[in-house]
C-alpha cells in the first residue's frame, strides 16, 4: 500500500480550491484536479474516497483554518464590545491571509455541499461563541434575539466592507477597509445589538 504524502496532499487541496474558485463546483472532477495537480488519477483515490469526500475534506480543513484565525486572543469571557472586536479584526486577518480560501467557502456556502458541513460549522464555532453570547445576554451587552438577526447584524456588515474591499465600493471604486471604516461599522453594529 502506498504511504500518504502530506506536501502532494497539500497541492491537490489548494490546487482544487483554485479550481472551484476560478470554474464554480459544477466545473469541477477529480479528473481535472489530478491534472491540474500533475498527478495521477489513482492517485487521488489514496486520500479520498471520492470527490464528495475531497471536497467534504477541504471544507473541514478550511472552516477548522477560518476558526484558529477568527479566534485568536479571543476568550469567551471577554466583555461582549471587545470580543466582537478581536472577532471582526481577526475575520479580515483571516480574508488577508487566504482570500482564495474565503472564496471557495463562498462558492460552497450556496451548494448542497454545504448542508453537510453546516452543523459541523455550528458546532465548532458555537461551542466558543454560544458561551460568549449567553454572558453577554445575561449581563444585559446584548439584546437577545433569534441566531439568524444576531448573525445578520453582528457580522454581515463586516462581510460586506470585505466584499466592497476586494470588488470596489459603491461610489468610490478604490474602497479599501481601514480601522477608522473598521470602528465606526463596528460601533453602530454594537449600538445596534444593544438591549
Amino acid at each position: 500500500m502506498r504511504t500518504r504524502d502530506t506536501d502532494k496532499e497539500d497541492l491537490v487541496r489548494q490546487k482544487a480550491i483554485e479550481m472551484i474558485v476560478n470554474d464554480g463546483l459544477n466545473g469541477f472532477s477529480m479528473q481535472k484536479l489530478a491534472k491540474v495537480a500533475s498527478i495521477s488519477p489513482a492517485t487521488l483515490y489514496i486520500y479520498y474516497k471520492d470527490k464528495e469526500d475531497l471536497l467534504l475534506k477541504i471544507c473541514h480543513s478550511v472552516v477548522d483554518e477560518m476558526m484558529d484565525v477568527s479566534l485568536k486572543g479571543f476568550d469567551p469571557e471577554m466583555p461582549f464590545a471587545k470580543g466582537m472586536e478581536i472577532q471582526w479584526r481577526n475575520r479580515i486577518s483571516y480574508f488577508v491571509q487566504y482570500p482564495v480560501e474565503m472564496q471557495f467557502m463562498e462558492q460552497v456556502r450556496y451548494s448542497p455541499l454545504y448542508e453537510k458541513i453546516h452543523e459541523a460549522i455550528g458546532a465548532k464555532f458555537g461551542r466558543v461563541l454560544g458561551p460568549f453570547v449567553h454572558k453577554a445576554i445575561a449581563n444585559k451587552e446584548l439584546r437577545e434575539v433569534p441566531f439568524e438577526v444576531y448573525w445578520s447584524v453582528a457580522f454581515a456588515p463586516l462581510y460586506q466592507l470585505i466584499k466592497f474591499h476586494t470588488q470596489g465600493g459603491h461610489k468610490t471604486k478604490d474602497f479599501k477597509i481601514n480601522d477608522e471604516i473598521i470602528q465606526m461599522t463596528l460601533d453602530m453594529v454594537l449600538k445596534a445589538l444593544k438591549p
